[in-house]
């Protein structure tokens, strides 16, 4: 039988063993994973792959001592060793205070239907055929020397979960994706961009031939760049990259970073972190969002939470643990796989969009950076000094104007932050999102 048929029986068997072997709480869960790939380079056909996986892992508790162990073994006799072998790990390990399960009442009593799962695999010459468009359409474009590869791929990962205090949970969730990186120019003057397009269902993915010249056109765009002075000038994160403001952000506000006390922003709650108006969300509820989730991690029921109120910050990102150290209540954000503890993980997590259009965001810089790409991951997550290298357009009389390369910027999150100013073009394309956003004073460093 697979292990997908009698996923509550299998995980139920292993806590009333686990519970008879010694163990005083204990949680389980499995995880199953399907994927399918298809690279395409220079029109030809170069790979074509797929994989099947099931794993399982199963979390003890005794006393205050926790121990994991995971499987790939579903037989009667790989799951009876299991509980056993966890519980004696458990009476061997340091006690951990802070470990726990999730109080009942927290937990989900309802599993919402966000629409994550696309109920068809495509066959593997749908992804060829998206493959081989995405790369003919980049390298159509006027200009585009190379290609580093199209690619197309699907996944679906189902999850069940459950635990000794009465929760027991499943849902799936699918990915189609598509996207290539290509070249332009030739020798020592060569640049490379590229494009991706990823959703939930197939009939939302994005044209592999939009995709593909995308693509083209940004790689094109950035022949020839210049080098420029240093200065300090207002910087536009085009919205390919502004999300990654949020992904600082959200590391930030993670509660086993301010358990520790090794966040920028350890000290911050209820202060002004961002310009008024501003508001930042996390969603684990989105219909079709690429990191929804209808329950954390350890079974809480999730929802919908403003982390950021006209500026404000409002909440931490917490698990269970993370919320017992710091005398809180978990806010459901809990992630974790088959081998280790949950840790806390934003979901949709994003800027809500400005009043103004990209255009306008920029009518007003005599002088500025356009940011397309950021290079290396110059952030200290202690004290939020931030350098990065960069490259994009720079910015005239409030136009983008000819391409920069070469390019480091640099500032601090804290001042960054107050200083930001979203656009309204806000796109649903990742799992973290942004506005165009444009920050001000930042050091450009050139040559």
């Amino acid at each position: 039988m697979k292990p997908e048929q009698n996923q509550q029986a299998i995980l139920e068997q292993l806590l009333r063993a686990a519970r008879a072997t010694g163990a005083d709480a204990a949680d389980a869960l499995i995880v199953g994973n399907v994927s399918a790939s298809v690279s395409y380079r220079l029109g030809k056909l170069e790979d074509v792959e797929r994989s099947e996986s099931s794993d399982l892992g199963l979390r003890v508790f005794v006393g205050q001592r926790v121990a994991f162990v995971s499987s790939t073994d579903f037989s009667a006799r790989g799951l009876s060793a299991l509980p056993e072998r966890a519980v004696a790990m458990a009476r061997l390990a340091p006690e951990d205070r802070f470990a726990c399960l999730a109080a009942p009442e927290l937990l989900a009593k309802s599993i919402p239907d966000l629409d994550i799962e696309d109920a068809s695999e495509p066959a593997a010459e749908i992804l060829v055929e998206r493959a081989r468009t995405v790369e003919e359409a980049a390298m159509a474009v006027p200009g585009i020397t190379n290609s580093e590869g199209g690619g197309a791929g699907f996944s679906r990962s189902a999850i069940a979960l459950a635990t000794t205090n009465g929760f027991f949970g499943r849902y799936a969730a699918t990915s189609h994706s598509v996207g290539v990186a290509v070249l332009a120019g030739e020798g020592t003057a060569m640049e490379r961009d590229h494009d991706s397009a990823s959703a939930r269902h197939g009939r939302d993915l994005e044209s592999a031939e939009v995709v593909g010249r995308r693509a083209g056109e940004r790689t094109v765009a950035r022949l020839n760049p210049r080098k420029m002075k240093s200065q300090s000038v207002p910087v536009v994160y085009d919205r390919r990259l502004s999300a990654g403001l949020v992904s600082h952000f959200a590391g930030a506000i993670s509660g086993a970073s301010i358990a520790r006390g090794v966040s920028f922003l350890k000290d911050r709650m209820n202060d002004q972190v961002f310009a008024s108006g501003i508001n930042i969300i996390d969603d684990p509820h989105r219909a079709r969002g690429l990191r929804s989730k209808p329950f954390d991690g350890e079974g809480v029921a999730n929802r919908r939470t403003a982390l950021i109120e006209n500026g404000v910050l409002k909440t931490w990102l917490l698990d269970c643990a993370s919320a017992r150290q710091l005398g809180l209540t978990t806010t459901g954000h809990a992630a974790r796989g088959t081998g280790g503890p949950p840790s806390p993980s934003a979901t949709n997590l994003y800027i809500e969009a400005g009043s103004v259009s990209a255009d306008e965001l920029m009518s007003d810089i005599r002088e500025g950076f356009y940011i397309t790409d950021l290079i290396g991951q110059g952030v200290n997550p202690v004290t939020g000094d931030y350098s990065r290298g960069a490259a994009g357009f720079w910015i005239e009389n409030g136009k983008r104007t000819y391409p920069v390369a070469g390019i480091t910027i640099a500032g601090n999150l804290k001042d960054m932050y107050r200083a930001l100013t979203p656009a309204n073009d806000l796109e649903f394309r990742y799992g973290l999102n942004a506005p165009t956003c444009r920050v001000e004073g930042m050091t450009v460093a050139g040559s």
